[in-house]
């Protein structure tokens, strides 16, 4: 009876190097991603190459990006709008703020704040702990400050040298009639995420702003 032609076997080692793998297996060799290549002749016994499937049309809420003249477009995402602090508004008055701002700070305390998140403010008298650590020296009341680990107390005069932190709590205890004015903005400012106002909410309200 006729042979019928026998498909030719490749064999192992004629298949190119093969690297071995850390674990003494034998793995195949990286190849290059291959480019546009020439339609390859039909094996023996096999049957030509297959058709290529027509490209499927997408509708244009598919397309993530048209190529344009120089290249692939791009999207780019717009940059997120930085977040404002939140305010909270304690009623007070200029006689009270002191104490409503210290009030504010044993809470904040209590619910997890670490101290070296939270900056209280002034705008009238020096709140006793300042008064207190001037008392040895500006450097090593800034220090306090510069190491970041205690609640720090500044007034209208210092607001402008303190650094940003989490929480900003301001007491409107006095002062001349523009030191709020002066200090809520910088508060506002120097406020990451919360900022609370001690005061007259009318006063406060026409500085800031705002409804609360």
């Amino acid at each position: 009876m006729p042979l019928l032609p026998e498909e030719p076997q490749i064999h192992e080692s004629a298949q190119g190097p093969r690297a071995t793998s850390a674990s003494g297996r034998t793995a195949p060799t990286p190849r290059p991603v291959p480019g546009p290549r020439p339609a390859a002749h039909p094996r023996p016994g096999r049957p030509g190459p297959l058709r290529p499937t027509p490209p499927v049309q997408r509708t244009p809420h598919d397309v993530a990006a048209t190529p344009g003249p120089s290249g692939p477009a791009v999207r780019t995402a717009a940059a997120p709008a930085p977040a404002s602090p939140q305010i909270q508004l304690i009623p007070a008055s200029a006689e009270g703020a002191l104490d409503a701002a210290e009030e504010a700070v044993d809470l904040l305390l209590d619910s997890g704040r670490a101290p070296g998140e939270v900056l209280v403010i002034t705008t009238g008298e020096q709140h006793p702990w300042a008064t207190h650590e001037l008392s040895f020296g500006e450097a090593s009341y800034w220090a306090q400050h510069d190491a970041g680990d205690d609640v720090f107390y500044a007034d209208a005069a210092a607001v402008g040298r303190a650094t940003k932190r989490p929480v900003v709590v301001v007491a409107v205890n006095g002062g001349p009639d523009s030191s709020a004015a002066t200090v809520l903005p910088l508060a506002h400012g120097r406020a990451g995420a919360l900022l609370i106002v001690c005061g007259d909410p009318q006063q406060i309200n026409s500085v800031l702003g705002t409804g609360v």
